[in-house]
């Protein structure tokens, strides 16, 4: 069955929502409990907030501390990411997540922790790349050169002169 998955909080939504459909029919909290398979205790906390705020009160709060950056920021640090980090200042051509983090700041005047840099290019749909090591003295002309006259010799192996 490809049923999709719920997140937790929009399963929540739906059953608070729910309840204040039930709450306008007049139904009681053991009922609406019932029904939505949560505590009467639960459905009681609901019911006030019902009463004070309507629907809006009934919103579900997602866990954590909202992002201190507005969209507008996240699109100026998406653009500046982008552009590399030589351009910003940086010697070498590599983001790490204490450069970012001064990134931010110098952009945004938000501070973050290094740590937590990476769950904001998470949110950004950034994901973590480990650049190629290539030798600097690599030869391409001389590696081209040992495979096409080398290599075949070695892998035909030592030439036998008697038959054993």
């Amino acid at each position: 069955m490809n049923t999709p998955i719920i997140k937790r909080y929009e399963r929540d939504q739906q059953r608070r929502n729910q309840a204040a459909a039930l709450f306008a029919e007049g139904l009681s909290n053991a009922e609406i409990g019932r029904r939505l398979h949560v505590s009467r205790q639960s459905v009681s906390g609901w019911f006030q907030v019902w009463k004070e705020q309507a629907e809006a009160g009934l919103r579900v709060q997602l866990p954590g501390p909202s992002c201190r950056l507005s969209p507008q920021q996240k699109e100026q640090i998406v653009r500046a990411l982008l552009q590399g980090p030589e351009v910003h200042g940086f010697e070498t051509p590599l983001w790490t997540l204490s450069r970012i983090a001064q990134l931010i700041v110098k952009l945004t005047g938000v501070s973050y922790h290094p740590g937590h840099v990476w769950y904001l290019l998470e949110a950004l749909d950034f994901s973590c790349q480990k650049p190629e090591e290539v030798a600097d003295e690599r030869d391409e002309a001389a590696i081209a050169a040992w495979q096409s006259k080398q290599w075949p010799r070695i892998k035909r192996g030592p030439k036998s002169e008697e038959p054993s």
